[in-house]
């Protein structure tokens, strides 16, 4: 009996975690907030268009994504800070690299809103 109390208040303890891990990236990361901010302008203009269900699911999907990728490569940079504070080539590829991460998520991000947003865009303008 004790050990199933013990589990519950593990998992309620990581779910506090987790969530003072978001407040840190909302409040911490400048790149994070402009990607929230970009995922609300995103989801006004789907509440607009009365986009389909399919398509929410799309979006949902590829703002999540992106959100995650800023959040790793958020988690990349503070762990090779902690283990290499002064300059470092091989930091800075790594460093890199998950930056690219991000960057790659994104331009696929736009390119799946051209393909969702267009059509309405151009029914808009007709």
């Amino acid at each position: 009996m004790k050990q199933a109390s013990f589990k519950k208040q593990s998992r309620l303890k990581s779910f506090a975690l987790a969530f003072e891990g978001l407040k840190v990236l909302t409040l911490g990361e400048r790149n994070f907030r402009f990607h929230l901010l970009a995922a609300a302008l995103v989801f006004l203009a789907a509440f607009f268009f009365e986009i389909q269900t399919y398509e929410w699911l799309v979006l949902l999907l590829t703002v999540a994504l992106v959100l995650c990728a800023e959040a790793a490569n958020t988690c990349i940079e503070h762990v090779c800070d902690f283990i290499c504070p002064e300059r470092n080539y091989k930091i800075k590829i790594i460093k890199d690299i998950a930056a690219g991460m991000v960057l790659l998520a994104s331009i696929f991000a736009a390119i799946i809103g051209v393909i969702i947003f267009g059509p309405y865009l151009v029914g808009l303008f007709k």
